[in-house]
């Protein structure tokens, strides 16, 4: 019988060395996490804390303190070029494109109703040539999203490049001192600024660097020609020791962005919330030229001030070893009435609290005082459990570790 997993990265070999337990995405077979201090390197699976849980918690601990790496080869990348490149990615993007090159633009592709259909990044390489990566889920989705808005006679080709480019983020405070000792380029915020992307050296391999993050600390994505994937690991591999480097899976991923509040399509994002009601709206450049898809829709939405619907990010009172897991879909209470559900959940490692995202309503609008005046509670297999609940996310809000 064939395999489930018919998609496997160049780092393969390498992560199942290290210990890797891996799922499945799109085909993709890529690890979740990394068993270790001997726990069995399989699933043991669980409504509570499930057996990988420890060696999570050690991976977000290092990722805090020293630096680990995220094999995310299954990560889409399209190659967008052409004269009317820039033109037409605009009119399909809530954010202004237009940017210089080397810069990075995070976006919501919509529709016609507001509804975000696609979050993604853009970075601008030359003044015609566009690197667009979204995540591993959606590749063929938002692909066909963007050659069915690439009006007929554009000058322009989308590419997927997804095998040919795959993607090591090295993340955590060590990452800048790692990433400067194997290919000797200024990664300081002067020479390299958060929001920026660069061709530097690693080994024999001009890489891209991308300075961005999902999971909330200083660090860099680094998008490899495939021939070069195992060169470029093996030559961070023979640095990081020294730098604490570790191996970091999946899970550990979602755990982090659910800290920091980072949205996820398909949870907390559909084709049926807006950017308003995402809580994403500093991504819309309401005045660029020519407009985008879905700009009418949310000026009504924007009249409004304050969204009846918004995303908030929860945190459950108990912290306790006992404190139960949040996932998704559980009825989230204000006053004891049900204004809403979550959208994702997870344990967060950095700040030891059971995390979740979701959507809350209030006809009046969803305010921070409103908020505020009110007693919260989330619903776990029929119990309720007191919570806080708050439109910023609980670990690291103003962004200073990033920036670092």
């Amino acid at each position: 019988a064939l395999p489930i997993c018919v998609r496997r990265s160049p780092l393969y070999p390498y992560a199942k060395e290290l210990g890797a337990v891996f799922g499945e995405v799109n085909g993709w077979e890529r690890p979740n996490w990394y068993a270790r201090d001997g726990v069995k390197p399989e699933y043991e699976y669980s409504y509570g804390r499930q057996n990988w849980f420890p060696c999570a918690d050690y991976e977000a601990k290092q990722l805090m303190t020293n630096c680990v790496f995220f094999d995310q080869a299954s990560f889409a990348k399209y190659s967008f070029e052409g004269a009317d490149a820039c033109a037409v990615l605009n009119r399909i993007s809530t954010a202004n494109v237009d940017v210089q090159p080397g810069k990075i633009v995070y976006t919501q592709w919509l529709n016609e109703r507001g509804g975000i259909e696609a979050d993604l990044t853009v970075t601008r390489l030359t003044q015609d040539k566009f690197l667009v990566v979204t995540g591993a889920a959606p590749q063929t989705r938002d692909m066909a999203w963007l050659k069915r808005h690439t009006p007929p006679g554009a000058r322009c080709v989308a590419t997927d490049i997804t095998s040919g480019l795959p993607m090591i983020a090295i993340m955590g405070p060590k990452s800048r001192a790692l990433l400067e000792k194997v290919s000797g380029a200024d990664l300081s915020n002067a020479g390299f600024p958060f929001g920026t992307s660069q061709e530097i050296e690693i080994g024999y391999a001009r890489v891209r660097a991308s300075r961005i993050t999902y999971v909330g600390e200083l660090g860099w994505e680094l998008y490899i020609p495939t021939e070069f994937a195992a060169h470029v690991f093996e030559t961070l591999w023979a640095e990081g020791k020294a730098f604490g480097l570790t191996p970091a899976g999946m899970h550990t991923m979602n755990n982090c962005r659910t800290e920091k509040g980072y949205r996820h399509w398909g949870h907390d994002m559909s084709d049926e919330e807006t950017p308003l009601e995402a809580g994403l709206g500093f991504t819309i450049a309401w005045d660029k030229p020519g407009g985008f898809i879905g700009k009418e829709a949310l000026e009504k939405q924007r009249v409004l001030k304050v969204q009846p619907k918004r995303l908030v990010c929860l945190a459950l009172e108990d912290s306790s070893a006992q404190a139960p897991m949040i996932y998704h879909e559980e009825p989230i209470y204000r006053n004891g009435v049900i204004v809403g559900s979550t959208t994702s959940g997870a344990w967060g490692h950095r700040v030891e609290h059971s995390l979740g995202l979701g959507y809350i309503k209030n006809a009046d609008g969803v305010t921070k005082e409103w908020i505020e005046s009110g007693v919260w509670e989330v619903e776990l297999s029929w119990k309720r459990y007191g919570a806080k609940v708050q439109l910023q996310c609980f670990y690291d809000p103003k962004g200073d570790r990033i920036k670092a």
